[in-house]
């Protein structure tokens, strides 16, 4: 008779699936944006920056990536004219990274394609286990926040 494995030798198993999920969806990510002319790079950057005003450090952390990845992300849609650089008052060295009208719309073009494949995972999962799988990953994360 098999014993349940205990819950520490577990977690080296999720994690890997994790990263494994990871990989799997920055696959579909860079397929889903492709449709649309962009990369899965271009595309987190344009999302993160379209939810307010942020200085690329402040979507570098959000997005977990290095200032300058997203400095030379932010660097070329500005010069493709999907973003501009905007002044921050409170930091004349670190301006707001603005979507312009086409970099918005390139964005509304990506999210309706994504929806589509999102919808379709969706449905081979479906809303049961969706609920459960991030209840149970919001707890992952936050049970990770609190190891020191």
């Amino acid at each position: 008779m098999n014993a349940d494995p205990a819950p520490q030798a577990l977690l080296p198993l999720i994690v890997a699936d994790i990263y494994e999920l990871a990989g799997a969806l920055r696959a579909r990510g860079e397929t889903v944006a492709a449709t649309v002319g962009q990369t899965q790079a271009r595309w987190q950057v344009m999302s993160a920056a379209s939810g307010g005003r942020h200085t690329v450090p402040q979507i570098a952390r959000r997005l977990g990536v290095s200032r300058q990845n997203v400095q030379r992300i932010a660097d070329l849609l500005v010069a493709e004219g999907s973003a501009t650089f905007e002044t921050n008052p409170d930091h004349r060295g670190s301006p707001y990274l603005v979507l312009s009208k086409d970099g918005s719309a390139a964005l509304a073009r990506i999210t309706r394609a994504a929806a589509a494949d999102h919808a379709a995972i969706a449905d081979q999962l479906g809303n049961a286990d969706l609920k459960a799988l991030h209840r149970a990953l919001r707890r992952l994360i936050e049970a990770t926040a609190t190891i020191a």
